[in-house]
C-alpha cells in the first residue's frame, strides 16, 4: 500500500494557573481529546501553521516556543489509513486573553456547534485542564500520549 505524509502540528499551552489546554473533538460519529493545532500547509512553516491553527480555531494570538517533539515512530492516521502522521509540537504562549468559551466538562458541545456538525462531520470545544489531572490519559492519540508523558515530567 502506498502511503501520504502528512504534517500536522500541535502546541501545549499553559497558563499562569499552570492549566493545560485541551482540544475536546467530535469527529465523524468519534470522541477525541488532543492538544490544539492541525494540519502543515504547502509553503509554511512549522511555527507559522500553529500561530494559524490557533487563530483559526481559537482567535488567539500566540508565539509559538520551544520545540518539544516530532514523531520518532510509524504512526498511521486516525482518520484515514492511507496516510502517515508526523507530527510536531511547540510550547505555545497565549498573547492576550482567550476568549472563546471554555468548556469544564468533556465533549460538552452547544446546539449551534452540533448544527454545525450535522453539516461539516466535526466540531470542537477548548477547555483548561488542572496539572495534577492532567496526564496521558487523558488524551486519545497516541503520539499526545507520549508528549503529555514529556510534557509531565519536564514541568513535573
Amino acid at each position: 500500500m502506498s502511503l501520504t505524509l502528512t504534517v500536522r502540528v500541535y502546541g501545549i499551552l499553559m497558563n499562569e494557573k499552570k492549566q493545560v489546554l485541551v482540544s475536546d473533538e467530535y469527529i465523524r460519529g468519534e470522541y477525541y481529546t488532543k492538544f490544539p493545532g492541525g494540519g502543515l500547509e504547502i509553503g509554511e512553516g512549522t511555527r507559522d501553521c500553529l500561530k494559524r491553527e490557533f487563530m483559526e480555531e481559537m482567535n488567539l494570538n500566540v508565539s509559538i516556543g520551544d520545540h518539544l517533539y516530532t514523531t520518532d515512530f510509524f504512526q498511521i492516521s486516525a482518520f484515514n489509513n492511507a496516510h502517515q502522521i508526523l507530527s510536531i509540537y511547540y510550547e505555545a504562549i497565549a498573547l492576550e486573553p482567550i476568549m472563546v468559551p471554555l468548556k469544564i466538562k468533556e465533549f460538552d458541545f452547544d446546539e449551534q456547534q452540533l448544527q454545525v456538525y450535522e453539516k461539516t462531520r466535526q466540531i470542537e470545544s477548548f477547555r483548561l485542564v488542572d496539572w495534577e489531572h492532567f496526564s496521558s490519559q487523558q488524551l486519545t492519540l497516541p503520539i499526545d500520549k507520549i508528549v503529555a508523558d514529556l510534557v509531565k515530567q519536564k514541568k513535573g
